[in-house]
């Protein structure tokens, strides 16, 4: 059952990688967010919008799913709510564009942060259904191919965004690229949703409130010092969310930036992912040294740029943090699943993805300081930031 399991996994996230591959957050997203106003901050609050809306249902969904023997049937309800608000970006920027441009941030934002709203259900049922249908070992090897064709696709999307860059004038050429991703998503979609799932059989029984939920939920984490360090290690993980989608920004100030180079760009970062898939592979189920490799690799990229720009050093860029965010997403939840007692996982899930939540969000004081201070000082903070926690991944506690 393992190949068709892992045929099913890794084809979601070919087209979800496909689809997506159009707003990436450190590239285009930006872009068109720039293309209605030129507030940064504003920038930092949409690419924090994609993924951030998600810290306000986390704990809720595992409220819920804590008594569930099976999650799936409640991730049809996730995805097409998905499907549903990635066509209405691309409808809302086709219908109404530069006629008028704060009506348009308004529903782009709204839309988004549908996206982002219903992914924090489905990142609770769909972590669940992961933990069940694979083991230790075989969790690794599944989602290093996720990543790996995910790579693939973003790349395939990074060609395809290109041409559509250059051939269309904006914000049609916007518009386009939403409407067909997102036909592109749900049918990767629809092939996770035929895996089998097993029912779960250690379940507990759910709280007569959410406030009594609550209160148990923090109480695992008060007496849980490994998932204490976990949790902070994943927070300073995303401290390069204070930097990263004012990267192309810069770039676009300081060199030539043409559709194809934008495209060139998110090429170059997934072929890097393509390549980190290959030795994150080979390490699972050591996930702790992927994790302090992703720290340092990606703590070498900010120093690159912090000193030089040009063409050459933002493909380095790119390639770089291609590698150590995919060494961040593989081995994050594989180290959750490790100290989650099997009745718990829903809420210790929750908890790291609610806590850690916060860190989407870091593009938005990233908007302030690069306004305040410029670009040398956020990159100089991003790295300092990225320090401390490379400091505390060696306190994860785990079995290697």
């Amino acid at each position: 059952m393992y190949k068709l399991n892992n045929l099913k996994n890794v084809l979601h996230g070919f087209f979800l990688a496909l689809s997506m591959g159009i707003a990436e957050p450190s590239t285009i997203l930006p872009l068109i967010v720039n293309h209605f106003t030129k507030s940064l901050v504003l920038v930092g609050v949409f690419a924090s919008l994609l993924k951030g809306g998600a810290i306000i249902v986390q704990l809720f969904a595992a409220f819920y799913a804590q008594s569930f023997k099976k999650t799936m049937p409640y991730l049809r309800l996730v995805f097409l709510a998905r499907v549903i608000s990635w066509f209405f970006i691309g409808l809302s920027i086709y219908l109404i564009g530069d006629k008028n441009p704060t009506l348009t941030l308004w529903l782009f934002g709204i839309g988004l942060f549908v996206f982002s709203f219903s992914a924090g259900f489905g990142a609770v049922y769909f972590s669940e259904i992961i933990a069940k249908v694979f083991d230790k070992r075989e969790r690794g090897k599944t989602m290093a191919n996720r990543q790996f064709f995910s790579a693939i696709a973003s790349i395939i999307a990074g060609i395809v965004a290109g041409w559509v860059l250059n051939e269309f004038h904006p914000p049609k050429s916007y518009a386009y690229l939403f409407m067909i991703s997102s036909i592109l998503m749900g049918i990767g979609m629809v092939v996770f949703l035929t895996i089998p799932e097993p029912p779960k059989e250690n379940i507990r029984e759910k709280e007569k409130n959410f406030s009594e939920f609550l209160k148990n939920a923090f109480v695992f984490l008060k007496e849980d010092k490994s998932l204490q360090i976990q949790i902070i290690t994943m927070l300073f993980s995303y401290s390069f969310l204070f930097a990263f989608p004012f990267v192309i920004i810069q770039a676009k100030h300081s060199i030539t930036l043409t559709g194809w180079l934008v495209g060139g760009f998110i090429t170059i970062q997934m072929i890097g992912a393509l390549v980190g898939n290959l030795i994150w592979k080979k390490l699972a189920p050591k996930y702790k040294k992927i994790f302090i490799f992703s720290f340092i690799l990606m703590i070498f990229a900010f120093l690159i740029i912090l000193f030089t720009n040009s063409k050459i050093t933002y493909f380095i860029f790119f390639f770089l943090m291609g590698i150590a965010i995919d060494g961040f997403r593989l081995s994050g939840m594989n180290l959750l699943f490790e100290i989650a007692p099997e009745d718990k996982r829903p809420i210790y899930v929750a908890l790291q993805n609610t806590l850690t939540s916060i860190g989407l969000f870091f593009s938005i004081p990233g908007g302030f300081i690069v306004e305040k201070f410029g670009y040398k000082a956020l990159y100089g903070f991003t790295i300092g930031m990225l320090f401390i926690g490379f400091l505390f991944a060696f306190k994860l506690e785990v079995e290697e």
